[in-house]
This record gives C-alpha cells, sequence and structure tokens, in this order.
C-alpha cells in the first residue's frame, strides 16, 4: 500500500510543456537567424559538429529531471507494518447503473457522471465505515469488495462505465442479488444498499429480491437521475461524437428517468427515494442518515508505518539532471568515426 503525501505539487509538471515550447521557440528562431547569416550546405562546413539530435537529448533529460524530482517532492510513501484495528460503523454498499441510458445529458454533464459525484461526496463525508461498490446494467459486476480504504473507493468509482459490463439494459435485480454476497459481518446491525439510477428497470422480480434484502436487514436507498422529459443517448467513437442511439426503425430513443420503479423499490424495502438531481440533496439526506445510524464495531486491516521514498527519486532525477548539463550541444567525436553506411567509401 502507498500514499502520497504531497499531490499538490505534481502542479509543477506544469512546467514541462512550457520548457518544450520554449525549446521549440529557439529552435525555429535560431533556424531563422541561421538563413540569414548564409545557406545550409555552407552553415555545415562551417560548424560540422552542431547537433540538432543532442539539443533534443539535453532537453529530454532536462525533462525527466524535472519529473523525478516532482514526485520526491510529492514524497510517496509506501506501507511498511500491518496492524489489526477495531473501528465502528456501517457497511454502505453503492449500486451504481452503468447503463447505456446513463450517458444521456439531460442533466449536467450527464447522469452517469452525476451519480459517480453523489456516491462520491458521499464517501468523503463517511467516518469510519466501511463502504462498497457495485456497477450493473443488463448484469453486475463487483467493481471494489467492501472496504475502509475510501480513497481506493473513489479511485475505482472514477473509471466505471458502460464498456465494463458485458450486457447491456437495466437490471436492478441484479445489482440486488449480488449486494446480498458484500454483507461479510452478520453482527452488523446497520447494513445500507445505495441504488444510484434512473429507474429504467426491465425486471418484474426486482421489488421481491428488495423486499428479500430487507427482510435479511439490509435497508435500500434509492437516488433517481435525469429527468422525466429525457433525453436521447449520445453515441461516440474514439471521444467523437458520432450521433444519437436509434431503435430498429431508426428513430431517435429517448431515456427517461423513472421516479416511480425507483420508489417502490426503496417502499418495500424499508428504505427511502431521493431525487438525485441537486448533487447536495441526496449527499446531506444519505450523510445524515448513515452519521446518525447505530454503529457495530469491527475489525480491519490496515498500515500503521509508512517509509518515505522520496530519495530513490531525488536520486534519479540527479542523474537526469547531471547528464543534461554534461552532455555538449556537439556531436560526439567517436560516433561520428563510425561509418554504419560505408559513406566515407562512396564518397571516394
Amino acid at each position: 500500500m502507498y500514499k502520497l503525501e504531497e499531490p499538490t505539487y505534481f502542479y509543477l509538471l506544469a512546467i514541462i510543456p512550457i520548457l518544450i515550447v520554449f525549446f521549440l521557440l529557439i529552435l525555429w528562431w535560431k533556424k531563422r537567424t541561421q538563413r540569414k547569416f548564409s545557406n545550409p550546405e555552407l552553415l555545415k562546413k562551417i560548424a560540422p559538429n552542431t547537433s540538432t539530435f543532442k539539443n533534443t537529448l539535453k532537453l529530454i533529460m532536462l525533462i525527466l529531471g524535472i519529473t523525478f524530482l516532482v514526485i520526491a517532492l510529492v514524497n510517496p510513501k509506501m506501507g511498511s507494518k500491518l496492524k489489526t484495528v477495531k473501528r465502528e460503523g456501517v457497511d454502505v454498499v453503492f449500486a451504481l447503473d452503468v447503463s447505456k441510458s446513463m450517458l444521456a445529458e439531460d442533466i449536467a454533464p450527464n447522469r452517469l457522471e452525476k451519480a459517480k459525484q453523489i456516491i462520491s461526496k458521499i464517501i468523503d463525508k463517511l467516518g469510519s465505515d466501511r463502504v462498497g461498490v457495485i456497477i450493473y446494467a443488463g448484469n453486475s459486476y463487483p467493481l471494489l469488495p467492501i472496504t475502509t480504504d475510501h480513497a481506493a473507493a473513489n479511485m475505482f468509482l472514477q473509471n466505471a462505465n458502460p464498456d465494463m459490463v458485458s450486457s447491456q439494459g437495466t437490471a436492478i435485480n441484479e445489482a440486488l442479488e449480488l449486494a446480498k454476497t458484500y454483507y461479510n459481518n452478520d453482527e452488523q446491525t446497520n447494513r445500507f444498499l445505495i441504488i444510484i439510477s434512473d429507474g429504467e428497470d426491465h425486471q418484474e422480480e426486482t421489488k421481491q429480491m428488495a423486499q428479500n434484502l430487507s427482510n435479511e436487514g439490509v435497508k435500500v436507498y434509492t437516488v433517481g437521475v435525469g429527468t422525466e422529459k429525457g433525453g436521447p443517448i449520445p453515441m461516440r467513437l474514439n471521444g467523437s461524437m458520432i450521433g444519437y442511439k436509434k431503435d430498429r426503425k431508426g428513430e431517435t430513443v429517448i431515456t427517461k428517468r423513472q421516479p416511480d420503479v425507483l420508489a417502490d423499490i426503496a417502499d418495500v424495502a424499508n428504505g427511502r427515494y431521493i431525487d438525485g438531481n441537486v448533487t447536495e440533496n441526496p449527499v446531506k439526506q444519505i450523510s445524515e442518515i448513515i452519521a446518525n445510524a447505530q454503529k457495530s464495531e469491527f475489525e480491519t486491516k490496515q498500515f500503521s508505518d509508512y517509509k518515505d521514498q522520496f530519495q530513490w527519486f531525488l536520486a534519479i532525477a540527479i542523474v537526469f539532471l547531471l547528464l543534461d548539463i554534461f552532455l555538449l550541444d556537439r556531436k560526439t567525436k567517436w560516433l561520428k568515426k563510425i561509418d554504419l553506411f560505408n559513406e566515407e567509401k562512396s564518397k571516394q
């Protein structure tokens, strides 16, 4: 396990594109000035040892040196010792709908990104509670097993997208079925399942499965994203918009939020339906519910001792910076003597 002590220093990497632009401008200025002074053939005879490659190599060394120096400033730390600690909290599993309909842009930036924002902000407000993440569409997939590592939960969450699920559609029952396997502590008195979706469920048995989950002690809350007016589903290729999803008749598909479906699921599962179009609304409500819930004690393993690793990156940075200093702009003499293509013979 690792952590970054000062990640804000990564902003210093912005120096690198500035250096590249500066280098290219100087190179352009030199060539322009040289053309005014003499023609290229004459310049080769006047300054035969001039090397553009060596200048580029020096720039690469400088960039690598700066990069490793920035990483050293960030100070990555590696966990070196595990210990078992006792914590109090509840188990919270998020079920994120990643079906194609969640790409609709009837709310900004789109339904899926809005859902991610909600989950991320809720996680940030949790204390020592354990979290897990499920993604689902036509089938479900365990994105992150239940853990106390909230940073990992947020990191995995940002990568969630429709391509991660093999079957499209919206089958909330698949997420409910998978959620049963997430709660591995039978003594946990408060277990929560937060479903975030547009509610376009295509399975009749969903409500029964939600009720069964409630009977096992899991409180199910649903958060709806999207508008009831709806919107088209954008289709993209290599990040570029190529049109909207169409049905078999060639008409544009309009996907709409189905709040009634989500409300029914929450009602039968001893939970609550929450409108998620305004991010702070579900974040505030769910955070308060979890904060006021009775906490159970559980054991977890975590790293208690982290060792600095900056010295390795600092040493590499110094090596690259020294190479930049001692590399000369002129061509290397011993390389010039190597006639790889028999150029000297061809001239004779």
